[in-house]
């Protein structure tokens, strides 16, 4: 199938819930969104398709482009869906710190409620009505520190880039252990004999240490507690670069 121009695609955040001719449309745009976003959940963002998504609802596969023209319209729906969970994000503090550490909790939790958001929303923005007023809301935590416009958005995006790294590594875990059998310390205890070895061979002695000494691993809070370290250390780099006052 040929691309489709620019001056012939329809924005979904520009088309109409219904046609202005036609019978009453059977589901609402929010029950298509919420199918799909199940179905992510349950198998996979790979297992969404416009069959299963309109057999989910109980329609027919043509049924469903009354709503959405394409399946990547429909993945913006989703995206934008759980960017407005729970109400959206908490009003501002005031406190920009606190605020931006507010914001990288919510979007971890969002992560790991729909892991398929991780790897989707690292692409282009929706700019649906939830991600427009988050832009907003996050912009607006930092809008007062004297930045350019562009160093409010590198700012913002280093603080997502973050966040979404390292939960994808959380996820990613969680998907080793399903998929070997092994949780964290048993993998380790696995792997012991195989690190004595790395250790009596001394060529890596700062793997060594991290073996030995690091506390971080081992910690019963070890995702908290690395999540939290790291975000500290995004929030205090912003802060050390802000422009004199």
């Amino acid at each position: 199938m040929a691309p489709e121009r620019a001056d012939e695609y329809e924005v979904i955040w520009t088309r109409p819930e219904r046609a202005g001719k036609g019978p009453a449309p059977s589901h609402s745009r929010a029950e298509i969104t919420a199918a799909a976003i199940g179905l992510a959940d349950a198998e996979g963002i790979d297992a969404v398709s416009m069959r299963k998504v309109a057999a989910k609802l109980g329609a027919g596969t043509g049924t469903l482009y009354r709503y959405v023209a394409r399946k990547d319209d429909l993945i913006d729906l989703m995206i934008d869906g759980v960017e407005g969970e729970d109400g959206g994000p908490a009003p501002l503090s005031g406190d920009w710190r606190q605020d931006l550490r507010a914001f990288a909790r919510r979007a971890r939790a969002i992560m790991h409620r729909h892991p398929w958001v991780a790897v989707l929303a690292a692409g282009r923005p929706t700019l649906g009505p939830n991600g427009l007023r988050l832009a907003e809301h996050t912009l607006r935590a930092i809008a007062d520190l004297g930045l350019t416009i562009d160093e409010m958005l590198v700012s913002v995006e280093t603080l997502q880039a973050f966040v979404r790294g390292y939960t994808l590594g959380e996820l990613a875990e969680q998907e080793a252990i399903r998929r070997s059998g092994l949780d964290r310390e048993q993998w380790m205890t696995a792997h012991a004999p195989y690190l004595e070895r790395i250790i009596d061979d001394g060529l890596h002695p700062l793997v060594t240490r991290v073996v030995l000494h690091a506390e971080g691993p081992h910690a019963d809070n070890q995702d908290e507690r690395g999540f939290e370290l790291g975000l500290s250390r995004i929030v205090d780099g912003l802060s050390a670069n802000l422009p004199p006052t």
